[in-house]
């Protein structure tokens, strides 16, 4: 790895290579467009958890979607709640459209039957399929912010203790 790459948590390299798409930032706004993508990101990642459980709950109730005992609720969800936040990050360009976010009405839906359950597990599947896209797009747009942050410290080392302050 040369001294103008980074290693993503994906384990390949990214080029720090100056944004066009963020030279027009000031270093705050930079720094403050990262921190509203990582918020964003965490929200969504929230929800994508939230439609994975939920997933879990539906098929480990079996038919009718009866009661589940508190060893079948652990079974179903496992350890899913360590609260710790993963940051992948990828690359895209800041002009690509984010995607859009599901309608979440049916994660709280109860299913009648069967048939219900497997109607709901496959909206829920379509709902994650699409925050999934849209928590990529994040990652990749944070990735690029970051690169330039880089960037940008590399040119002037001393602007990275400007964060202390502020």
């Amino acid at each position: 790895m040369t001294t103008a790459q980074v290693r993503s948590n994906v384990g390949r390299t990214v080029p720090m290579e100056p944004s066009p798409h963020l030279e027009g930032l000031s270093l705050g706004e930079l720094r403050s467009y990262r921190g509203c993508l990582r918020n964003e990101e965490e929200r969504v990642s929230y929800w994508r958890r939230l439609v994975h459980a939920r997933i879990d709950l539906l098929e480990a109730g079996g038919a009718g979607g009866g009661s589940l005992s508190l060893t079948d609720l652990a079974r179903a969800l496992g350890d899913t709640g360590t609260g710790q936040a993963r940051r992948a990050l990828h690359r895209v360009r800041v002009a690509d459209p984010l995607p859009e976010l599901p309608v979440l009405d049916e994660v709280w839906m109860v299913p009648a039957d069967d048939a219900g359950r497997d109607e709901a597990v496959r909206r829920l599947r379509g709902a994650e399929g699409q925050l999934t896209a849209y928590r990529s797009a994040l990652h990749e747009r944070i990735d690029e912010a970051t690169a330039e942050l880089m960037v940008r410290y590399r040119r002037d080392p001393a602007s990275a203790l400007t964060v202390l302050s502020a």
